[in-house]
């Protein structure tokens, strides 16, 4: 049965479905596979350098790697990217963060491949909103709007769990936007804060 898979097709299947990262189960599902002929396929093709395991139960093609966003939405389920590293993709901050920050409904969990660090942080149910589907040719993650990871961030700069930081920069902020989400965590601290905000957008 393990010689029916042959990795040059499973790469071409992959990259025809536009799937660059993938669970042992999405994988039986693909190519109709036995849970211990995916297991061995899996695992021989890690060793050879076909596949890289990101995590336990996370492969994604070595040959054709994901960008490190979308990587940050598989490790680790459900999530957007927020906080430090949405701020930077919308030039608010002037540098990339050594880490893909990301919000999550799930404990705080921090990750690290060998390529980069991956840090979650719990945020409320209520507040899980406000990100969208950026598209490419090459690429798909999910992501904060602007006003979302502004609030996200100042909503944990209010919890203690972020630094002041300076250097944002509040440009194409729709207001009405940034405040509607920041009263989505229902924190007086924060839309104390967001109002002080507000007044200089």
């Amino acid at each position: 049965m393990h010689t029916l898979l042959k990795p040059l097709q499973v790469r071409e299947e992959l990259l025809k479905r536009n799937i660059r990262i993938f669970s042992p189960y999405e994988f039986e599902r693909l190519f109709l596979t036995q849970a211990y002929t995916t297991k061995y396929f899996l695992e021989t093709q890690t060793a050879q350098g076909l596949l890289v395991r990101l995590k336990k139960g996370v492969y994604a093609l070595k040959t054709d790697f994901p960008s490190e966003e979308e990587i940050a939405n598989a490790l680790y389920k459900p999530s957007y990217i927020s906080f430090e590293y949405a701020l930077a993709y919308y030039d608010m901050l002037p540098e990339m963060p050594y880490k893909v920050t990301s919000a999550t409904t799930k404990p705080t969990r921090l990750f690290t491949t060998a390529h980069m660090s991956f840090g979650y942080y719990k945020i409320k149910e209520e507040a899980y909103t406000g990100y969208s589907l950026i598209k490419t040719d090459t690429k798909s993650f999910l992501i904060a709007d602007p006003e979302k990871a502004l609030a996200d961030y100042m909503y944990f700069e209010t919890l203690g769990k972020r630094p002041h930081n300076d250097r944002i920069i509040l440009k194409n902020i729709n207001k009405e936007k940034f405040m509607g989400y920041a009263e989505l965590f229902q924190r007086t601290s924060l839309i104390d804060y967001s109002k002080d905000i507000y007044a200089n957008i």
